[in-house]
C-alpha cells in the first residue's frame, strides 16, 4: 500500500478532527507511515487530468470552495490506494466516480437523509444573468424550490441532473464521467425531469378529482 496518499488522508483526517499542526507534525514525524512524498502510477496520474475538473464540478454543488477542493484531492488519494482494484472493476469510471460521490456526501449537509444543495442557488447561471435585486430573489426563491426537490431523487438520477443541469455537462461526457451507457443517462434525465415536473408544476386538479 503506498504510504504517500495513506499520510495525506491521514494528516487531512488529523485536521479535521482539530488537532494542530504542531500535533500533526510530531506525530507524522514519529509514526511509522512512509511520509516521503512519491508519485502515483502514471495511468493514475492521467485519468485525474481527464476528470479532475468535472469532479471539482460536481463537488461545488454541495459544498464551498475550500470543502470542494479537500474532498476532490481525498478522492485521488483513495483512488491512489485502491488503484488496482479500479483497473480490475468492471468499469473504472464507475469505480472512481462511487468513490467521489461517497467522499462528497460524507462532507455535504444532510435533511432528512437527503444532501443539501441549497448553496447552489446562489451560483446558478439563471441568478447571474439577472440585473435586478426583485428578479434575483425571485430566482434564488425558484432555484430553492427546485434544489428542495431535486434532493428527493434517487442517487443516480441526481447525479445525472447535477451534471447535466447544473454543471451544463453534455450527455455523452455525463456519460463517461458515470461510467454509465448513454442511454442509461438520458432514461434517468427524463425521469427526473418528470418527477420534478410533477412536484414543481403539479397538473391542475379536474372538477371530478376535486369533488
Amino acid at each position: 500500500m503506498p504510504g504517500w496518499p495513506l499520510y495525506r488522508l491521514w494528516r487531512q483526517a488529523a485536521f479535521e478532527a482539530h488537532k494542530s499542526r504542531e500535533w500533526v507534525e510530531r506525530s507524522g514525524q514519529k509514526g511509522a507511515l512512509t511520509t516521503s512524498h512519491t508519485a502515483p502510477p502514471l495511468d493514475h496520474r492521467a485519468f485525474r487530468e481527464l476528470v479532475e475538473n468535472d469532479y471539482g464540478l460536481y463537488a461545488q454543488v454541495f459544498l464551498d470552495d475550500d470543502q470542494r477542493d479537500t474532498a476532490v484531492s481525498d478522492t485521488f488519494d483513495i483512488l491512489w490506494l485502491c488503484w488496482n482494484d479500479a483497473l480490475a472493476s468492471p468499469d473504472t469510471r464507475s469505480f472512481a466516480w462511487n468513490v467521489l460521490r461517497a467522499t462528497v456526501m460524507t462532507r455535504t449537509l444532510h435533511l432528512d437523509g437527503r444532501p443539501e444543495l441549497g448553496g447552489a442557488a446562489f451560483d446558478t447561471v439563471a441568478l447571474q444573468s439577472l440585473t435586478t435585486e426583485t428578479d434575483r430573489l425571485d430566482q434564488i426563491a425558484e432555484s430553492l424550490q427546485l434544489f428542495k426537490a431535486m434532493s428527493r431523487l434517487p442517487d443516480h438520477q441526481l447525479d445525472v441532473m447535477v451534471l447535466r443541469r447544473l454543471c451544463g455537462i453534455a450527455p455523452e461526457h455525463a456519460s463517461a464521467l458515470l461510467g454509465v451507457p448513454l442511454a442509461t443517462v438520458r432514461s434517468d434525465e427524463r425521469h427526473a425531469v418528470h418527477f420534478l415536473q410533477s412536484v414543481i408544476c403539479p397538473p391542475p386538479e379536474t372538477e371530478g378529482n376535486a369533488e
